[in-house]
Protein backbone atom coordinates (compact mmCIF):
# COMPACT_ATOMS: atom_id res chain seq x y z
CA UNK A 1 0.00 0.00 0.00
CA UNK A 2 1.49 3.55 -0.94
CA UNK A 3 -0.33 6.44 0.97
CA UNK A 4 -0.03 9.89 -0.62
CA UNK A 5 1.35 12.77 1.22
CA UNK A 6 -1.44 14.70 1.72
CA UNK A 7 -2.93 11.63 3.80
CA UNK A 8 0.33 11.28 5.56
CA UNK A 9 -0.26 14.49 6.70
CA UNK A 10 -3.63 14.28 7.64
CA UNK A 11 -3.32 11.13 10.14
CA UNK A 12 -0.02 12.82 11.74
CA UNK A 13 -2.11 15.56 12.82
CA UNK A 14 -4.78 13.28 14.14
CA UNK A 15 -2.31 11.07 15.80
CA UNK A 16 -1.98 14.78 17.90
CA UNK A 17 -5.24 15.23 18.75
CA UNK A 18 -5.71 12.46 21.79
CA UNK A 19 -3.67 9.72 23.71
CA UNK A 20 -0.12 9.60 23.66
CA UNK A 21 1.93 9.15 20.48
CA UNK A 22 5.29 7.40 20.31
CA UNK A 23 7.71 8.68 17.64
CA UNK A 24 10.73 6.94 17.33
CA UNK A 25 13.77 7.62 15.35
CA UNK A 26 15.09 6.22 12.57
CA UNK A 27 18.66 7.02 10.56
CA UNK A 28 18.00 5.30 7.16
CA UNK A 29 15.61 3.41 4.88
CA UNK A 30 16.47 0.37 6.86
CA UNK A 31 15.66 1.49 10.03
CA UNK A 32 12.50 3.45 8.95
CA UNK A 33 11.56 0.26 7.46
CA UNK A 34 11.82 -1.66 10.84
CA UNK A 35 10.19 0.92 12.71
CA UNK A 36 7.33 0.45 10.23
CA UNK A 37 7.06 -3.09 10.31
CA UNK A 38 7.37 -3.22 14.27
CA UNK A 39 4.30 -1.10 14.48
CA UNK A 40 5.11 2.46 14.93
CA UNK A 41 2.44 5.00 13.69
CA UNK A 42 4.98 7.78 12.63
CA UNK A 43 8.32 8.09 12.24
CA UNK A 44 11.03 11.36 13.22
CA UNK A 45 14.33 12.22 11.67
CA UNK A 46 17.48 12.50 14.03
CA UNK A 47 19.58 15.12 12.89
CA UNK A 48 22.27 13.50 14.98
CA UNK A 49 21.63 9.80 14.08
CA UNK A 50 22.15 10.80 10.53
CA UNK A 51 25.42 12.50 11.11
CA UNK A 52 26.90 9.48 13.03
CA UNK A 53 25.75 7.33 9.98
CA UNK A 54 27.60 10.16 7.65
CA UNK A 55 30.68 9.39 9.37
CA UNK A 56 29.85 13.25 11.26
CA UNK A 57 29.00 14.71 14.17
CA UNK A 58 25.24 16.31 14.78
CA UNK A 59 24.69 19.73 12.90
CA UNK A 60 28.08 19.15 10.68
CA UNK A 61 25.33 18.12 8.03
CA UNK A 62 24.43 20.59 5.53
CA UNK A 63 21.10 21.97 4.50
CA UNK A 64 21.43 19.97 1.08
CA UNK A 65 22.15 16.61 2.19
CA UNK A 66 19.58 16.64 5.27
CA UNK A 67 16.88 17.54 2.56
CA UNK A 68 17.93 14.25 0.39
CA UNK A 69 17.69 12.43 3.73
CA UNK A 70 14.46 13.67 4.52
CA UNK A 71 12.81 13.39 1.22
CA UNK A 72 14.76 9.45 0.86
CA UNK A 73 12.95 8.76 4.27
CA UNK A 74 9.27 10.22 3.81
CA UNK A 75 9.74 8.38 0.48
CA UNK A 76 10.59 4.62 2.05
CA UNK A 77 7.77 4.84 4.20
CA UNK A 78 3.97 5.01 4.91
CA UNK A 79 4.21 6.30 7.75
CA UNK A 80 3.90 10.34 8.58
CA UNK A 81 7.44 11.85 9.01
CA UNK A 82 8.62 14.52 11.87
CA UNK A 83 11.73 15.94 10.76
CA UNK A 84 14.48 17.32 12.73
CA UNK A 85 15.09 20.55 10.98
CA UNK A 86 17.60 22.15 13.52
CA UNK A 87 17.41 25.66 13.96
CA UNK A 88 16.30 25.74 10.05
CA UNK A 89 19.37 26.12 8.64
CA UNK A 90 19.24 29.94 9.14
CA UNK A 91 19.34 33.02 11.15
CA UNK A 92 17.09 35.19 9.84
CA UNK A 93 13.34 34.70 9.83
CA UNK A 94 13.34 35.19 5.46
CA UNK A 95 16.03 32.47 5.31
CA UNK A 96 14.13 30.30 7.49
CA UNK A 97 10.78 30.62 5.42
CA UNK A 98 12.43 29.75 2.42
CA UNK A 99 14.28 26.34 3.80
CA UNK A 100 11.16 25.60 5.72
CA UNK A 101 9.56 25.61 1.47
CA UNK A 102 12.38 23.24 0.41
CA UNK A 103 11.80 20.84 3.51
CA UNK A 104 7.72 20.72 3.10
CA UNK A 105 8.42 19.33 -0.63
CA UNK A 106 10.18 16.51 0.54
CA UNK A 107 7.45 14.96 1.86
CA UNK A 108 7.26 15.26 5.92
CA UNK A 109 3.81 15.74 7.84
CA UNK A 110 6.05 18.25 10.25
CA UNK A 111 9.29 19.80 11.13
CA UNK A 112 11.02 21.49 14.48
CA UNK A 113 12.68 24.72 14.56
CA UNK A 114 15.31 25.46 17.65
CA UNK A 115 15.81 28.21 19.35
CA UNK A 116 19.45 27.71 19.55
CA UNK A 117 22.63 28.22 17.08
CA UNK A 118 25.65 26.73 18.68
CA UNK A 119 25.92 26.61 22.25
CA UNK A 120 23.68 30.03 22.68
CA UNK A 121 20.18 30.97 22.18
CA UNK A 122 18.50 33.36 20.00
CA UNK A 123 17.11 36.48 21.75
CA UNK A 124 13.28 35.56 22.27
CA UNK A 125 12.24 38.13 19.85
CA UNK A 126 14.23 36.51 17.27
CA UNK A 127 13.05 32.92 17.89
CA UNK A 128 9.63 34.37 17.96
CA UNK A 129 9.75 36.11 14.42
CA UNK A 130 11.67 32.70 13.04
CA UNK A 131 8.78 30.77 13.96
CA UNK A 132 5.81 32.72 12.37
CA UNK A 133 8.31 32.73 9.19
CA UNK A 134 8.30 29.33 9.20
CA UNK A 135 4.46 28.94 10.29
CA UNK A 136 3.83 31.28 7.22
CA UNK A 137 6.09 29.66 4.73
CA UNK A 138 3.63 26.54 5.56
CA UNK A 139 0.42 28.19 5.54
CA UNK A 140 1.27 29.76 1.96
CA UNK A 141 2.00 26.18 0.63
CA UNK A 142 -1.36 25.18 0.90
CA UNK A 143 -0.31 21.72 3.08
CA UNK A 144 -1.05 20.40 6.14
CA UNK A 145 2.50 20.45 8.34
CA UNK A 146 2.82 20.40 11.79
CA UNK A 147 5.30 23.14 13.40
CA UNK A 148 6.84 21.84 16.12
CA UNK A 149 8.36 24.70 18.58
CA UNK A 150 11.83 23.65 20.31
CA UNK A 151 13.20 25.24 23.26
CA UNK A 152 16.44 24.28 23.88
CA UNK A 153 17.19 26.61 27.39
CA UNK A 154 17.06 23.93 29.80
CA UNK A 155 19.22 21.35 27.64
CA UNK A 156 22.29 23.45 27.32
CA UNK A 157 21.66 25.09 30.87
CA UNK A 158 20.63 28.88 30.01
CA UNK A 159 17.10 28.48 31.13
CA UNK A 160 15.38 27.20 33.72
CA UNK A 161 11.65 25.73 34.14
CA UNK A 162 9.73 28.59 34.42
CA UNK A 163 11.80 30.78 31.70
CA UNK A 164 10.83 27.89 29.37
CA UNK A 165 7.76 27.62 30.07
CA UNK A 166 7.21 31.71 29.23
CA UNK A 167 9.43 30.68 25.97
CA UNK A 168 7.14 27.86 25.14
CA UNK A 169 3.89 29.85 25.61
CA UNK A 170 5.03 32.60 23.31
CA UNK A 171 6.01 29.77 20.69
CA UNK A 172 2.21 28.63 20.93
CA UNK A 173 1.36 31.84 20.10
CA UNK A 174 3.98 32.31 16.66
CA UNK A 175 2.32 29.74 15.66
CA UNK A 176 3.49 26.51 16.79
CA UNK A 177 1.72 23.33 17.08
CA UNK A 178 3.04 21.39 18.74
CA UNK A 179 6.36 22.39 21.60
CA UNK A 180 9.36 20.25 22.88
CA UNK A 181 11.63 21.27 25.17
CA UNK A 182 14.18 17.96 25.51
CA UNK A 183 16.26 19.20 28.62
CA UNK A 184 12.89 18.46 30.66
CA UNK A 185 13.79 15.36 33.03
CA UNK A 186 12.02 15.22 35.42
CA UNK A 187 8.06 14.50 35.78
CA UNK A 188 7.25 17.04 38.31
CA UNK A 189 8.82 19.28 35.56
CA UNK A 190 7.06 17.75 32.72
CA UNK A 191 3.61 18.00 34.34
CA UNK A 192 4.11 21.94 34.67
CA UNK A 193 4.66 22.08 31.31
CA UNK A 194 1.98 20.32 30.01
CA UNK A 195 -0.63 22.33 32.17
CA UNK A 196 1.12 25.29 31.35
CA UNK A 197 0.55 25.07 27.79
CA UNK A 198 -2.69 23.01 27.20
CA UNK A 199 -4.24 22.28 25.37
CA UNK A 200 -1.14 22.07 23.00
CA UNK A 201 0.53 18.87 22.67
CA UNK A 202 3.90 18.98 24.57
CA UNK A 203 6.05 16.63 23.19
CA UNK A 204 8.80 14.86 25.39
CA UNK A 205 12.14 13.38 24.82
CA UNK A 206 11.97 9.89 26.28
CA UNK A 207 15.93 10.12 27.41
CA UNK A 208 15.95 9.76 31.36
CA UNK A 209 15.89 6.44 32.93
CA UNK A 210 13.24 7.45 35.04
CA UNK A 211 10.51 8.11 32.58
CA UNK A 212 8.00 6.23 30.85
CA UNK A 213 5.68 5.77 28.48
CA UNK A 214 2.53 5.20 30.92
CA UNK A 215 3.78 7.86 33.58
CA UNK A 216 4.05 10.51 30.78
CA UNK A 217 0.70 9.50 29.39
CA UNK A 218 -0.65 9.52 33.29
CA UNK A 219 0.43 13.52 33.07
CA UNK A 220 -1.23 14.37 29.64
CA UNK A 221 2.12 13.97 27.25
CA UNK A 222 0.79 13.57 23.52
CA UNK A 223 4.25 12.70 21.78
CA UNK A 224 7.35 10.89 22.99
CA UNK A 225 10.41 10.64 20.79
CA UNK A 226 13.91 9.13 20.92
CA UNK A 227 15.87 11.53 19.59
CA UNK A 228 19.60 9.61 18.88
CA UNK A 229 19.24 7.00 21.34
CA UNK A 230 17.68 4.01 19.42
CA UNK A 231 21.12 4.40 16.86
CA UNK A 232 23.45 5.12 19.80
CA UNK A 233 21.34 1.75 21.07
CA UNK A 234 22.35 0.41 17.81
CA UNK A 235 25.78 2.04 17.49
CA UNK A 236 26.78 0.38 21.15
CA UNK A 237 25.79 -3.56 20.19
CA UNK A 238 28.16 -2.57 16.81
CA UNK A 239 30.85 -1.52 18.88
CA UNK A 240 30.66 -4.50 21.45
CA UNK A 241 30.37 -7.28 18.67
CA UNK A 242 33.19 -5.43 16.94
CA UNK A 243 35.18 -5.44 19.92
CA UNK A 244 34.73 -9.13 20.52
CA UNK A 245 35.50 -10.18 16.90
CA UNK A 246 39.19 -7.99 16.80
CA UNK A 247 39.83 -9.02 20.40
CA UNK A 248 38.89 -12.20 21.01
CA UNK A 249 38.33 -13.34 17.61
CA UNK A 250 34.70 -14.79 17.04
CA UNK A 251 31.17 -13.46 16.79
CA UNK A 252 28.51 -14.21 19.39
CA UNK A 253 25.92 -16.25 18.35
CA UNK A 254 24.18 -15.41 15.52
CA UNK A 255 20.41 -14.41 15.12
CA UNK A 256 17.64 -15.83 12.64
CA UNK A 257 17.44 -13.70 9.31
CA UNK A 258 14.64 -11.40 9.78
CA UNK A 259 13.04 -10.54 6.66
CA UNK A 260 12.14 -6.49 5.57
CA UNK A 261 8.52 -7.40 4.78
Amino acid sequence: MSICTQEKRRRFRALHEHGLLILPNPWDIGSAKRLERLGAQALASSSAAFAWAQGLEDFEVGRDALLAHLRELAASTDLPLNADFENGFADEPEQVAANVRLAIETGIAGLSIEDRYGDELYDLELALARLRAAKQAIVTSGEDVLLVGRSEGMLIGVLDLAQTIERLQAFTQAGADVVYAPGLRQLDDIAQVVQALAPTPVNVLLIHAGLTVPDLAAIGVRRVSTGSQLALATWDRFEEVSAQLLEQGHLPPTRPHRRWS
